[in-house]
């Protein structure tokens, strides 16, 4: 669904690794880079944040921690402007929680929480329903 939502200057990848600095090199669920990265990764198992622009984490019980705390301190610190973070809802419905990088302190905001329809205008616009992905 993000696929067919994204803009054309974006690629999806998914099972790769974001380069944040020479130590940490973390592989968030789904990251979105610019398309022009993407052409030109000789090694599509990695990307460098600074071509991330959104990163999407889904929370899992053995990834609790890491998912909700130091990811996303590592990935503002890097500078990438966007994250999602996937949780567990009632029944089998995801949560996402929307955040954006604030510029000045460099850390991340929190510009929502989406139950059922996803509808963010930033970094594009995107207009989800959650409950298909439930179905799938």
């Amino acid at each position: 669904m993000l696929r067919a939502t994204a803009p054309e200057t974006l690629r999806v990848r998914r099972e790769t690794s974001v380069e944040l600095n020479r130590r940490d090199r973390p592989e968030p669920d789904l990251v979105l880079v610019r398309a022009e990265a993407a052409s030109a990764a000789a090694d599509e198992t990695r990307y460098q944040a600074a071509d991330a622009v959104l990163v999407v984490d889904v929370v899992s019980p053995d990834s609790e921690e890491r998912d909700r705390k130091r990811k996303p301190q590592l990935y503002a610190k890097a500078g990438i402007p966007h994250l999602w973070r996937v949780e567990k809802g009632e029944g089998r419905l995801p949560v996402v929680h929307v955040f954006e990088r604030e510029p000045a302190t460099g850390t991340y905001v929190a510009i929502g929480i989406h139950h059922e329809p996803l509808k963010v205008s930033v970094p594009f616009a995107v207009d989800i329903d959650l409950s298909e992905i439930a179905r799938l």
